[in-house]
Protein backbone atom coordinates (compact mmCIF):
# COMPACT_ATOMS: atom_id res chain seq x y z
CA UNK A 1 0.00 0.00 0.00
CA UNK A 2 1.19 3.52 -0.66
CA UNK A 3 1.85 6.26 1.86
CA UNK A 4 -0.47 9.13 2.67
CA UNK A 5 2.09 11.44 1.04
CA UNK A 6 1.94 9.38 -2.18
CA UNK A 7 -1.82 8.86 -2.22
CA UNK A 8 -2.97 12.40 -1.46
CA UNK A 9 -0.01 13.99 -3.29
CA UNK A 10 -1.06 12.20 -6.48
CA UNK A 11 -4.59 13.47 -5.94
CA UNK A 12 -3.21 17.03 -5.62
CA UNK A 13 -1.54 16.64 -9.02
CA UNK A 14 -4.72 15.28 -10.62
CA UNK A 15 -6.67 18.29 -9.29
CA UNK A 16 -3.93 20.65 -10.46
CA UNK A 17 -4.10 19.21 -13.99
CA UNK A 18 -7.87 19.75 -14.16
CA UNK A 19 -7.44 23.26 -12.77
CA UNK A 20 -4.87 24.16 -15.45
CA UNK A 21 -7.05 22.76 -18.23
CA UNK A 22 -10.09 24.73 -17.06
CA UNK A 23 -8.04 27.90 -16.77
CA UNK A 24 -6.63 27.48 -20.28
CA UNK A 25 -10.11 26.97 -21.72
CA UNK A 26 -11.40 30.09 -19.93
CA UNK A 27 -8.43 32.13 -21.13
CA UNK A 28 -9.29 31.11 -24.71
CA UNK A 29 -12.98 31.89 -24.10
CA UNK A 30 -13.88 28.28 -24.90
CA UNK A 31 -16.77 28.45 -22.46
CA UNK A 32 -18.33 25.04 -23.09
CA UNK A 33 -15.00 23.36 -22.40
CA UNK A 34 -14.22 25.73 -19.51
CA UNK A 35 -17.51 24.95 -17.80
CA UNK A 36 -17.08 21.19 -18.22
CA UNK A 37 -13.47 21.23 -17.05
CA UNK A 38 -14.19 23.56 -14.15
CA UNK A 39 -17.02 21.30 -13.01
CA UNK A 40 -14.69 18.30 -13.11
CA UNK A 41 -12.03 20.27 -11.19
CA UNK A 42 -14.54 21.52 -8.62
CA UNK A 43 -15.87 17.99 -8.02
CA UNK A 44 -12.34 16.55 -7.77
CA UNK A 45 -11.32 19.25 -5.29
CA UNK A 46 -14.42 18.76 -3.18
CA UNK A 47 -13.74 15.02 -3.12
CA UNK A 48 -10.12 15.65 -2.06
CA UNK A 49 -11.08 18.09 0.69
CA UNK A 50 -13.77 15.71 1.94
CA UNK A 51 -11.32 12.79 2.09
CA UNK A 52 -9.07 14.89 4.28
CA UNK A 53 -11.81 16.34 6.48
CA UNK A 54 -13.76 13.12 7.01
CA UNK A 55 -10.96 10.53 7.15
CA UNK A 56 -7.42 11.87 7.54
CA UNK A 57 -7.95 14.85 9.81
CA UNK A 58 -10.15 13.07 12.40
CA UNK A 59 -7.64 10.19 12.63
CA UNK A 60 -4.75 12.65 12.99
CA UNK A 61 -6.61 14.76 15.57
CA UNK A 62 -7.20 11.72 17.80
CA UNK A 63 -3.48 11.56 18.48
CA UNK A 64 -2.35 13.28 21.68
CA UNK A 65 -1.48 16.93 21.13
CA UNK A 66 -2.70 17.01 17.53
CA UNK A 67 -6.28 18.30 17.98
CA UNK A 68 -5.33 21.99 17.92
CA UNK A 69 -2.52 21.63 15.42
CA UNK A 70 -1.97 21.84 11.71
CA UNK A 71 -5.37 20.48 10.72
CA UNK A 72 -7.03 23.65 12.01
CA UNK A 73 -4.96 25.69 9.56
CA UNK A 74 -5.76 23.26 6.75
CA UNK A 75 -9.50 23.40 7.52
CA UNK A 76 -9.40 27.20 7.45
CA UNK A 77 -7.69 27.15 4.07
CA UNK A 78 -10.27 24.65 2.80
CA UNK A 79 -12.98 27.20 3.64
CA UNK A 80 -11.08 29.87 1.68
CA UNK A 81 -10.64 27.55 -1.31
CA UNK A 82 -14.31 26.60 -1.33
CA UNK A 83 -15.29 30.27 -1.34
CA UNK A 84 -13.00 30.99 -4.28
CA UNK A 85 -14.29 27.95 -6.18
CA UNK A 86 -17.88 29.11 -5.62
CA UNK A 87 -16.98 32.53 -7.01
CA UNK A 88 -15.20 30.89 -9.95
CA UNK A 89 -18.29 28.78 -10.66
CA UNK A 90 -20.31 31.99 -10.93
CA UNK A 91 -17.68 33.59 -13.18
CA UNK A 92 -17.47 30.63 -15.55
CA UNK A 93 -21.27 30.37 -15.69
CA UNK A 94 -21.40 34.05 -16.69
CA UNK A 95 -18.56 33.67 -19.23
CA UNK A 96 -16.64 36.30 -17.24
CA UNK A 97 -13.09 35.74 -18.45
CA UNK A 98 -11.36 38.44 -16.40
CA UNK A 99 -13.26 37.56 -13.23
CA UNK A 100 -12.54 33.86 -13.64
CA UNK A 101 -8.84 34.36 -14.38
CA UNK A 102 -8.39 36.74 -11.45
CA UNK A 103 -10.02 34.27 -9.06
CA UNK A 104 -8.07 31.37 -10.55
CA UNK A 105 -4.80 33.21 -9.96
CA UNK A 106 -5.71 33.69 -6.30
CA UNK A 107 -6.85 30.09 -5.91
CA UNK A 108 -3.73 28.80 -7.63
CA UNK A 109 -1.47 30.65 -5.19
CA UNK A 110 -3.49 29.40 -2.21
CA UNK A 111 -3.53 25.80 -3.49
CA UNK A 112 0.23 25.80 -4.14
CA UNK A 113 1.02 27.05 -0.63
CA UNK A 114 -1.56 24.71 0.91
CA UNK A 115 -0.29 21.66 -0.98
CA UNK A 116 3.31 22.38 0.03
CA UNK A 117 2.31 22.50 3.69
CA UNK A 118 0.40 19.26 3.39
CA UNK A 119 2.97 17.39 1.32
CA UNK A 120 6.00 18.59 3.32
CA UNK A 121 4.54 18.64 6.83
CA UNK A 122 1.05 17.25 7.46
CA UNK A 123 1.16 14.16 5.26
CA UNK A 124 4.62 13.01 6.44
CA UNK A 125 3.53 13.58 10.05
CA UNK A 126 0.36 11.60 9.32
CA UNK A 127 2.36 8.75 7.79
CA UNK A 128 4.46 8.67 10.95
CA UNK A 129 1.80 8.98 13.66
CA UNK A 130 -0.83 6.94 11.82
CA UNK A 131 1.55 4.24 10.59
CA UNK A 132 -0.48 1.34 12.00
CA UNK A 133 -3.74 2.76 10.57
CA UNK A 134 -2.38 4.12 7.30
CA UNK A 135 -3.40 1.30 4.94
CA UNK A 136 -6.95 1.25 6.30
CA UNK A 137 -7.24 5.03 6.07
CA UNK A 138 -6.08 4.99 2.45
CA UNK A 139 -8.53 2.19 1.61
CA UNK A 140 -11.33 4.21 3.21
CA UNK A 141 -10.39 7.29 1.17
CA UNK A 142 -10.13 5.19 -2.02
CA UNK A 143 -13.63 3.86 -1.37
CA UNK A 144 -15.24 7.26 -0.98
CA UNK A 145 -17.67 8.01 -3.80
CA UNK A 146 -16.84 10.88 -6.11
Amino acid sequence: MSTIVDFLGADHRACDDLFASAEAAAAQKNWDSARTLFTRFHEAMEHHLTMEEEVLFPAFEKRPGMAAGPTQVMRSEHVQMRGLMDDMANAVAASNRDGYLGLSETLNMLMQQHNLKEENMLYPMSDQVLNSERDGLIRTMEGMAR
